[in-house]
């Protein structure tokens, strides 16, 4: 099993979770960070510093829901698991996520 980013990471992108990742497993794209699951170590460091509760147990995600996500949780496995890692660095500290419009520097403080 391996640790997801989710829905509620797209567009925000506060990176307290890479902050914690003993294996620095997080990468990013323009909208959302991601956890490489060959790299992830399911230790769970990373899911209780998520502000947004983005971040799930593969085997544990969440349904559809209309009013709160777009997708299923397998969407975001599929995310996951499909993001090109290869050649990429991973993301080991806040300084260097590249915030997305939908970040609140207000609830990033909390």
């Amino acid at each position: 099993m391996t640790y997801i980013v989710g829905e509620p990471c797209w567009d925000c992108k506060y990176g307290d979770c890479v902050e914690v990742c003993p294996v620095d497993c997080f990468y990013q794209d323009e909208n959302t960070l991601y956890i490489n699951p060959d790299e992830c170590i399911d230790c769970d460091a990373c899911k209780p510093e998520c502000p947004v509760d983005a971040i799930f147990p593969e085997d544990e995600g969440p349904s559809y829901d209309e009013t709160n996500c777009k997708h299923d949780a397998q969407h975001y496995i599929d995310l996951n698991y499909n993001f090109d890692y290869e050649g990429k660095d991973p993301v080991t500290s806040k300084d260097e996520v590249e915030h997305g419009p939908d970040w609140d520097e207000e609830k990033a403080k909390e």
